[in-house]
């Protein structure tokens, strides 16, 4: 099997050791990287702090079709990279052609608002001192962008990093989950293509353990982490001087109130409890019911958990499929034991093979369990039924995180008091705290993190405001 290369300041480069990647579902070898020796990060990193300059004085229409070119190209290659995508991750192929579509949108929407993002004129005579002065305000990008990337959207995560950072003329150093390093791999293969100057990107795959050097470097002034809040509070203590963004965990909440349509919010609980495995920091969690329709909701949410196909990501019918590694695996098998020996009721699930765990549903899950504290990042729910609105918007809250929640309800007044009360980034509406537009601010409050994505909201977080006061003009 060849040996894929990695990118160096926009080149392809190899090192003098590889790694392989394998797949979570059956073990076979997916795949073979060089990895990046200490010396060639070295260069890696003093390229990007020398291309940033030129970068930030890159054209509009040079960045915008940069990143229109990749939109292109990851369409016209979606059937590979999704296939590769299933493969070095173990998503199901259904979920992972729905990530490549994402990606496409993703550096879609950044090239639209690369041709948007354009400084404003501001009238200072507002004041007879200032008679004849005009400031015009620009965003100049912090510098080098280094984007530390998770496992379970190996392409869409990446591309939410590199986009706004090529879009605001920030060159940005690459550094992709171990577990799943080859979609970011073939994405510089098409950042490759591009006219972007050499030093405007980089990926290097190497270890986590020589992520620290990276994070200290001086010369990459930014920090864009997704990961664990352990890990991502550790880089921002190491480096406080430095614009770090954090999106971190969760273990969201999806509330069911007594007016919803209790069908409709048990199909989507079900499902989103466990796609992509249940390892996403928006995956639902905690279901919080209202008590007049509780066991209706049971009812019907039990059989659509058990219902759901599982088995050969590779296959086309296949809604869940196994987790990243087997230790991930006996992780989720070791808090829904403690659960369970606590006192919870296995209603669906609670079965591991391998690195699969199937589908899972708990009731009567202590308050201090580890399934119902910490973020869980597999398939499994925890079903939490609520004597009344107040009550349930206050389990909602009694968490550390703070990414998204949902709420399935018919009244406007609940909606709007749920985005008032509810203390995280986003409140979806009739629908799963899952949900995410890719052009939307999407970040947390909390353990969740700080800063946010989408694509206008990460080109604002790798910027600041730069103000010139034009004098002695006639306005």
């Amino acid at each position: 099997m060849d040996v894929r290369t990695f990118w160096l300041a926009g080149r392809p480069a190899t090192g003098d050791s590889e790694l392989t990647v394998t797949n979570p579902h059956d073990g076979r070898e997916v795949g073979r990287h060089s990895v990046p020796t200490d010396a060639q990060v070295e260069e890696a990193v003093a390229a990007a702090h020398a291309v940033a300059e030129q970068a930030a004085a890159l054209p509009v229409h040079a960045r915008a079709e940069a990143l229109a070119h990749v939109s292109r190209r990851i369409e016209e290659r979606a059937d590979e990279i999704a296939r590769l995508i299933t493969a070095e991750n173990g998503k199901p192929i259904f979920w992972a052609r729905g990530e490549v579509t994402r990606a496409v949108a993703t550096f879609r929407f950044a090239a639209e608002e690369t041709r948007r993002w354009s400084g404003e004129a501001q009238r200072l005579d507002t004041e007879p001192a200032a008679a004849g002065r005009l400031a015009y305000v620009s965003r100049v990008p912090y510098g080098p962008v280094l984007a530390i990337t998770p496992f379970n959207f190996p392409l869409n995560l990446v591309a939410h990093k590199v986009a706004p950072a090529i879009a605001v003329g920030a060159p940005v150093v690459v550094k992709p989950a171990p577990a799943t390093p080859l979609s970011s791999l073939l994405l510089g293969e098409i950042l490759a293509e591009t006219d972007l100057p050499a030093g405007m990107f980089s990926v290097l795959p190497v270890p986590n353990e020589r992520a620290a050097g990276l994070v200290q470097d001086p010369r990459l002034p930014v920090v864009s982490f997704t990961g664990s809040a352990p890990v991502g509070y550790a880089i921002a203590d190491q480096v406080p001087r430095k614009h770090v963004t954090l999106e971190l965990g969760g273990n969201a909440a999806a509330v069911v109130l007594a007016d919803a349509d209790l069908d409709w919010a048990a199909q989507r609980i079900a499902l989103y409890s466990n796609y992509q495995g249940g390892q996403s920091c928006i995956a639902v969690q905690r279901v919080i019911v209202e008590q007049p329709v509780y066991d209706a909701f049971v009812e019907r949410l039990v059989p659509a958990v058990k219902g759901l196909v599982t088995g050969d990501p590779a296959d086309e019918k296949t809604q869940v499929g196994p987790l990243v590694s087997e230790a991930a695996a006996e992780r989720v098998e070791q808090w829904v034991g403690e659960a369970v020996a606590a006192g919870a009721e296995v209603l669906a699930g609670g079965i591991r093979e391998g690195t699969s765990y199937a589908p899972t549903v708990l009731a009567g899950v202590p308050h201090d369990a580890k399934v119902v504290r910490e973020e869980v990042f597999g398939p499994v729910m925890i079903l939490q039924p609520a004597a009344s609105v107040d009550e349930a918007y206050a389990m909602v809250n009694d968490s550390k995180y703070g990414l998204q929640a949902g709420v399935f309800t018919r009244s406007l007044d609940a909606a709007f008091r749920a985005n008032r009360e509810l203390k995280v980034g986003g409140v979806i509406v009739g629908d799963v705290p899952s949900y995410r537009a890719d052009q939307m601010p999407y970040g947390g409050v909390k353990d969740s993190g700080v800063g946010r994505e989408g694509l206008r909201a990460a080109m604002t977080d790798y910027t600041y405001e730069k103000v010139m006061v034009l004098t002695g003009l006639t306005l």
